[in-house]
């Protein structure tokens, strides 16, 4: 309904008052007129009210992209004004969005407008502004709408939690950075005192060393060196149950919010970084650096849905490692295909850290259909071979972590990059 339409008051007032009259000029009784008077005025300030012209109204809310718990508003651009005494509006519920007033109605004067506040609770893709319109002019004679809004899509980023890793990477390989580097160059981090070779620079001669030993030393560095770090996201699937940022989290919800936490936590340090989730849209985000890159890693995150990759077996799936890459695996590793993946990556001999993200009082999902005992048991055995897995990848050289918020890869990181300073045995 995009035109002013009479309203059910005013068509009874004219019903009513129309009768009165009427009444009262055939039996000739003015009491009858002193009855509907009232609403004879109120049916002529309505007609006198109507309105000129049809409406234009354009919702729309302040931010399109948000973080979780995060909140906007949206309000309403009505012209022309003049002609509208009050509205009405009515928001949908949707899943994971929380408004505000909490039944999502609100009604105001034309010229008091009070915006809607929306705040998504849960990252993804979420469709907000959705709701129905409607306008009354002066006195309420005449109503446009209910109109509806179908709203707009709006980016949820997931949540970081000022994820701070201190440690040195295991491998820096890059240009320039914030790691220590394996190999000596110009930097700030001490290495040794050397005697002076050909091409040392004179700054660094350390007379204190040389006068006492009566030939020239020098003091060597090790220069800073960024990494590069692979995050892969297990969504294949989702455990658990999801409450939003205030409550319970899924796997998939510690997930996001883990890979979020740790990419803007290296991206701050100067590393390239890549993401690629493995599920149903397969979504890749190749090695960079900088906040352009740390938004387009957490639109994706944003993007992705649980599911299989249609095109590859998850064990095939190419992660396009280079060398050196430390690859940080957030999986409940409750699916074979994964662990088979995470093998494979370390005999290439890079350094992977698994980051636990199942919960140990994760209830089964459990359909209506199922019977819950039997559903039960076969969920603790499948808890039980997922046991068996962690320990097996744990025997086999690669740390197996719970998310447990800030500072979670910290040691961690750090007894990885110890272990790659030991000296190896090799056979001749």
């Amino acid at each position: 309904m995009t035109q002013w339409r009479v309203t059910g008051g005013l068509a009874r007032a004219l019903l009513v008052s129309g009768v009165g009259l009427g009444l009262a000029l055939v039996i000739g009784s003015p009491v009858a007129v002193v009855l509907v008077a009232p609403l004879v005025v109120v049916a002529a300030t309505g007609l006198l009210a109507k309105p000129r012209r049809d409406p234009r109204v354009l919702p729309g809310t302040t931010y399109p992209v948000l973080h979780e718990g995060q909140g906007t508003s949206s309000s309403l651009e009505i012209e022309p004004v003049d002609e509208v005494e009050f509205v009405t509006r009515i928001a949908a519920q949707a899943e994971f969005v929380a408004l505000r007033p909490r039944n999502g109605a609100l009604g105001f004067l034309a010229g008091r407008q009070r915006p809607l506040f929306v705040s998504p609770r849960r990252w993804g893709q979420r469709r907000i502004g959705e709701e129905k319109v409607a306008l009354h002019s002066a006195w309420a004679g005449y109503r446009w709408g209910p109109v509806a809004f179908v709203g707009r899509e709006v980016s949820v980023l997931p949540s970081t939690s000022g994820h701070s890793a201190s440690a040195a990477a295991p491998q820096p390989l890059g240009l320039i950075g914030a790691h220590r580097s394996r190999r000596e160059g110009d930097g700030t981090e001490f290495s040794s005192i050397r005697a002076y070779h050909s091409g040392d620079r004179m700054r660094r001669i350390n007379w204190r060393v040389s006068l006492r030993t009566g030939s020239l030393h020098v003091v060597s560095t090790r220069s800073e060196e960024d990494t590069a770090v692979l995050l892969v996201v297990d969504a294949l699937s989702d455990f658990g149950l999801s409450s939003g940022i205030d409550g319970e989290a899924s796997s998939l919800d510690v997930a996001m919010r883990a890979t979020a936490a740790i990419a803007e936590q290296y991206v701050r340090m100067g590393d390239r970084v890549a993401l690629r989730v493995v599920g149903a849209g397969g979504e890749y985000v190749g090695y960079g650096a900088g906040t352009r890159h740390l938004r387009r890693l957490l639109g994706q995150l944003a993007r992705a849905r649980p599911g299989l990759p249609h095109d590859v077996e998850v064990e095939h799936i190419d992660l396009r490692t280079v060398g050196g890459t430390m690859v940080v695996i957030l999986s409940p590793m409750l699916s074979e295909g994964m662990a088979t993946l995470t093998v494979r990556l370390l005999r290439r001999g890079l350094p992977v850290i698994v980051v636990d993200t199942l919960a140990d009082d994760t209830p089964p999902s459990v359909s209506a259909d199922t019977d819950r005992e039997i559903a039960g048991l076969a969920w603790r055995m499948r808890l039980i071979e997922r046991r068996h897995v962690l320990e097996r990848l744990a025997a086999a050289g690669c740390p197996v972590v719970p998310w447990n918020g800030p500072r979670t890869l910290a040691e961690v990181v750090r007894r990885l990059a110890l272990r790659t300073q030991l000296p190896r045995a090799s056979a001749r």
